[in-house]
């Protein structure tokens, strides 16, 4: 969704003496007139969800348009024929734009845009009043929100239905509690293992199953939250170390083609101002309410599996597994892989003895993501030949888990290969051809895609482009929406980009809005680093006398960090004072948005934009930049 029009005002004398719709993010115009009540009331909120008193067009010509000269705040605001407040729109910090945009019902203010940042562009989303508690932010300012900061329960009903009829897992995925939220909630080792699983197979499934269920279809219609009262997990339960608020068996309530319908969504947890979801919710084809179990307060909840409480084996196993988590921690080198093949074979015996598929998934994830850690850390080496029957043994019947377990296996196997006296490029060799065998086994899953964008890296390391760039349109093609698919479509534009204009936005890690356009005349650098790249670090050196020798002809570097924390690279920054700027997101190399900008996936990389802000050279080698940046300002 996208703003299709915005209206803006230029300062004059202490009050708005114009205002003209123009496209968001534009300079505001400076016209002679304050704009009229049709102008004004022609203005929609990006959210095209938002509730808002909308005017007959036989009144608008009986609304009035006040000027605001409040205290600190400029602006306009538009009042119905009744005398009821309809639409607010404020520069509050005199810079003669405008940036929060309000919209009434019936006097209540019950939508607000607002450019928090200043820079003309809305990045927060707010229901208000009685349509919502819903905030939601905006980080790279495309009218989609990426997180929420506040939503309630009924609101994630809401959502989750929203986002099974547009078929869009990027709005399901902003629902799922992130390992950071549950780690926060204090919950047992077990449980929150369990949780983390869940949250993990939801966002991987959601896409096949938006594809695949009928119930919910385009003219699909939220109507109604139900769920027994939340409830409240005590401290000590299980091992947790906070008290915990849940809501079981959550259903949405829809309307479908004038047929009502039931979902399922399930366990929600609240984590601040948020309630998030662990799991995939339950669609009946015909609409009908599918059963559930909760997580919790179901019996056999705290334990896990989705048998009774009364299934002693199966508490007892869970009981013997946070025990043997607790010794893992603080056994010494020598016991780690015994203690690792004891996990191991509890966790098959919880498979085994799992009483739904939906379980059975979560423990074999669990056992193949813990084995393949322990494995490619030299705690548990015989792992190897246990990760590679799991596909077999459990998960036969779901080719996504068979798929997941021997990508993973495939990864262990690369890593334990690369001893000090390994032939590299034979291991590499092998590498490249198993994951090619694994992609036509398992063409539709995201590990395929995954396999796809190290064989395109790896063809781009041969200067191989034409190759790269059909393993990234295909991972591009078949998996948007995904973190996979953005990352290859990034990686289609920097590929295709020598020759083009590009624009790069974000935030410099001091929280100033940035536009790589702002930098048109002069050429530039554009430097991918992190802390832990050290020919990134060395790079820097000749980056600096780079910009020293070429002062004159206004040469300018642009960082962009992908670090995972931003601590790390304001240490780093602090101790080593780089003259340039620097960018930082969220969400380090593997999925910040200025990562996947670019779709770039190894450090360092660099790219050389000539004054005209057209791509020079999309992968330059630090030490080719010399020369080529002497030919390009010639």
């Amino acid at each position: 969704m996208f703003r299709k029009t915005r209206l803006s005002k230029w300062l004059g004398a202490g009050i708005f003496a114009a205002a003209t719709a123009i496209q968001a993010g534009s300079a505001p115009p400076a016209v002679a007139q304050s704009p009229t009540a049709a102008q004004a009331l022609s203005l929609k909120p990006l959210q095209q969800d938002a509730n808002y008193e909308l005017v007959p067009a036989e009144q608008v010509a009986k609304c009035t348009v006040s000027d605001i000269t409040e205290d600190g705040q400029n602006g306009w605001e538009v009042t119905g024929p009744d005398g009821h407040l309809l639409r607010r729109f404020v520069d509050t910090n005199g810079d003669k734009k405008i940036d929060l945009w309000s919209y009434y019902n019936y006097g209540v203010e019950a939508y607000r845009d607002i450019d928090a940042d200043f820079n003309g562009k809305a990045d927060q989303y707010r229901w208000l009043g009685n349509t919502g508690t819903r905030w939601g932010v905006d980080q790279d300012e495309d009218g989609r929100i990426d997180a929420w900061r506040r939503i309630s329960a009924e609101e994630v009903s809401a959502e989750v239905v929203a986002a099974l009829r547009d078929k869009d897992p990027r709005r399901f995925a902003r629902l799922l509690a992130t390992p950071t939220e549950l780690k926060s909630l204090g919950l047992g080792e077990a449980k929150l293992a369990e949780l983390e699983m869940k949250a993990k197979l939801a966002a991987r499934n959601f896409a096949d199953l938006a594809k695949s269920q009928t119930a919910i279809g385009p003219e699909t219609e939220w109507l109604q939250f139900a769920a027994p009262a939340p409830g409240l997990v005590p401290e000590g339960t299980n091992g947790s170390t906070e008290d915990v608020v849940v809501y079981e068996n959550v259903v949405a309530m829809y309307e479908n083609g004038g047929q009502s319908g039931q979902l399922m969504v399930g366990t929600l947890v609240q984590v601040g101002d948020r309630w998030r979801m662990v799991s995939l919710p339950n669609v009946g084809d015909d609409g009908a309410l599918t059963q559930s179990s909760g997580l919790f307060f179901t019996p056999g909840g705290a334990a896990i599996a989705s048998k009774p409480t009364s299934d002693s084996g199966l508490q007892t196993l869970v009981t013997q597994l946070e025990s043997l988590d607790k010794k893992l921690a603080s056994a010494p080198e020598a016991g780690l892989p015994a203690l690792h093949a004891a996990r191991a074979d509890l966790v098959e015996k919880l498979i085994a003895g799992s009483g739904n598929d939906e379980d059975r998934a979560t423990w074999t994830r669990q056992l193949v993501d813990t084995v393949s850690v322990a494995v490619q850390s030299g705690q548990y080496p015989d792992g190897l030949d246990r990760l590679k029957r799991v596909a077999g043994k459990f998960a036969r019947a779901n080719d996504a888990l068979a798929a997941y377990a021997n990508y993973q296996a495939i990864q262990a196997e690369y890593v334990l290969k690369q001893t000090p006296d390994a032939d590299f490029e034979k291991v590499q060799m092998w590498y490249l051809e198993t994951l090619a065998a694994f992609v036509d086994a398992h063409p539709r899953t995201i590990e395929s895609a995954q396999a796809m964008l190290q064989l395109a890296l790896a063809k781009e390391f041969e200067d191989n482009e034409k190759e790269a760039l059909a393993y990234y349109r295909k991972v591009r093609d078949g998996h948007k929406g995904t973190e996979a698919g953005e990352k290859a479509a990034g990686a289609v534009r920097r590929l295709e980009s020598v020759g083009r204009k590009i624009e790069l936005e974000g935030t410099t890690i001091d929280g100033k809005s940035f536009k790589l356009s702002q930098l048109r005349g002069r050429p530039v650098i554009v430097h991918y680093w992190a802390t832990w790249c050290e020919p990134c670090k060395q790079d820097m050196k000749l980056l600096s006398r780079l910009q020293g020798r070429y002062k004159r002809e206004g040469l300018t570097l642009v960082g962009i960090n992908v670090d995972a924390r931003r601590g790390d690279a304001e240490a780093f920054l602090r101790e080593n004072r780089l003259p340039w700027i620097q960018l930082f997101e969220e969400g380090g190399l593997e999925s910040s948005r200025l990562s996947k900008a670019f779709g770039v996936q190894t450090l360092p990389t660099m790219m050389l934009v000539d004054k005209d802000g057209t791509v020079v050279r999309h992968n330059v080698r630090a030490a080719e930049l010399d020369g080529v940046i002497e030919e390009m300002v010639k």
